[in-house]
């Protein structure tokens, strides 16, 4: 990678929304912001799902990120909680997607393996990680670790730039739906 990259990375939640925006030069990387978007003030789940659509969205128009990595929903046994997670990863999906930003999901094992090296590595040793490699005064450092997610996230996307792209990678709506037929409705028949 020789020219200049933005990566957004996404930790979703429908109670906080963490996220980073790493700076890549070459081999060279560098925080531009994290933060999160706290939902817990909003009882109305589609408000929520509202907001941080709008808030990836001010993301992406504010940075102009070349790629969005998010971090992939873990099984849980909370079928409702598992729903709403996705509900909110989709959302955040889509803000990247309607702006043409490419999307790859990254599992959390491999998120925690690809900056620590170990996938049992706890969210306080990930970013302590992070605010080594990116050089983070530990004044800057948030004490909502979904932000270092997000941020791990977008960390974990610039370890594998220049190698082969994951299958779960889209470049955009068409690429999306081409990928993933299954998803694709007849709109002429009624449902």
């Amino acid at each position: 990678m020789n020219k200049e990259t933005i990566i957004l990375g996404i930790d979703p939640g429908t109670t906080i929304m963490g996220y980073g925006i790493l700076k890549v030069n070459g081999n060279k990387t560098e925080m531009l912001a994290m933060g999160v978007l706290d939902l817990k003030k909003y009882k109305d789940h589609y408000l929520k799902l509202q907001r941080i659509f709008a808030r990836t969205l001010s993301l992406v128009d504010e940075f102009h990120p070349d790629f969005m990595a998010i971090e992939a929903p873990f099984y849980g046994k909370n079928v409702q909680s598992m729903l709403k997670l996705g509900r909110a990863q989709g959302v955040a999906m889509s803000a990247a997607l309607y702006r043409d930003v490419p999307i790859t999901e990254y599992a959390p094992l491999k998120i925690k393996m690809a900056i620590t090296g170990s996938g049992s590595a706890s969210k306080e040793q990930v970013a302590d990680m992070l605010r080594r490699y990116l050089n983070i005064p530990q004044e800057q450092m948030l004490p909502q670790l979904d932000a270092t997610d997000g941020l791990a996230a977008a960390y974990c996307h610039f370890l594998q730039l220049g190698r082969p792209e994951s299958s779960k990678a889209y470049s955009g709506w068409k690429d999306f739906i081409a990928k993933n037929p299954e998803r694709k409705r007849d709109t002429t028949k009624p449902t």
